[in-house]
């Protein structure tokens, strides 16, 4: 049996940033703050968990003083900052570069652009949503797809952004629903924010998928990155399973598969992926 592991797959630039500045701090301390979880897969949080770092929410995080605090590289509201600052709290800053610069755009539009409703198409309570939202006073209206546009004032001017992960099909479909339905004389502005290194894992994991008897996608649950590029597999090989990790690996699945292909989301860790090739390795290997 050949078993290939997606080249493609594996944290995006973004993530693993951040996990080097955490891995970094903790190398010469005890134990590091998290706001939220720094990735959306329990075992690589079990892993820093194991190293000392402590991931908290909004609430414990109001009630820290006098400590350090490292911010994932989802991106936070301006108001975490200044929170931080009150209760004399040092912070680690991992948002992601590419993040950074859309939350500087979103507070740029909504400052300059009077009379414009700040539109992010986005998951609704995701983090880096949440972040956005917070550039605008948390007036940008959120849709998650076109029949949520379809409660826009069309007769107001426009200006659209996407959370970097979200599908960039989506997004035209958006900005097409938008067009065919702004008023004469109405502005409509749309921004292109979606990460190319994300965007592009949907056209390459087709690919990867297409190639492969079985499709092992190793995801948190959490992620919603991972149910978008599991889905995509599904899509062109019936014969996709999402899984965790080696343990959850059902090898009735892969009876008669000659190839089995392993992929996974933009959060998990490719030393989860490598488990999952030696296990079913070494299960074949016994089987012989």
């Amino acid at each position: 049996m050949f078993v290939e592991i997606d080249s493609q797959s594996g944290f995006c630039h973004g993530v693993t940033r951040a996990i080097k500045k955490a891995e970094e701090e903790l190398s010469s301390s005890r134990s590091l703050y998290c706001l939220g979880d720094i990735v959306h897969n329990g075992n690589e949080c079990d892993r820093l968990k194991n190293l000392g770092l402590i991931s908290v929410d909004q609430q414990t995080f109001k009630n820290l003083h006098d400590t350090t605090i490292l911010l994932r590289a989802h991106g936070e509201p301006p108001e975490t900052y200044d929170w931080a600052e009150r209760n004399h709290i040092a912070i680690i800053d991992a948002t992601c570069p590419v993040v950074l610069n859309l939350q500087k755009r979103v507070k740029t539009a909504y400052e300059k652009l009077k009379d414009t409703q700040i539109v992010i198409y986005g998951k609704s309570g995701h983090a880096e949503v949440v972040g956005l939202v917070g550039q605008t006073d948390g007036k940008a209206i959120v849709i998650e797809n076109v029949d949520d546009a379809g409660r826009l004032d069309f007769t107001k001017n426009i200006a659209l952004f996407s959370q970097t992960t979200k599908s960039l099909e989506g997004f035209h479909e958006i900005v097409s629903f938008i067009n065919g339905r702004i008023h004469e004389g109405v502005t409509f502005l749309y921004y292109d924010t979606i990460c190319r290194q994300v965007s592009n894992r949907i056209f390459n994991i087709r690919q990867f998928a297409e190639r492969h008897d079985v499709i092992l996608f190793v995801s948190g649950t959490k992620s919603s990155n991972g149910r978008v590029l599991f889905n995509e597999c599904v899509s062109v090989n019936q014969h996709s399973h999402m899984i965790a990790d080696a343990d959850e690996i059902d090898f009735r699945w892969l009876h008669d598969a000659e190839s089995v292909g392993i992929c996974g989301a933009t959060s998990t860790p490719k030393w989860l992926m490598e488990q999952c090739k030696d296990r079913i390795i070494a299960v074949m290997a016994q089987m012989k």
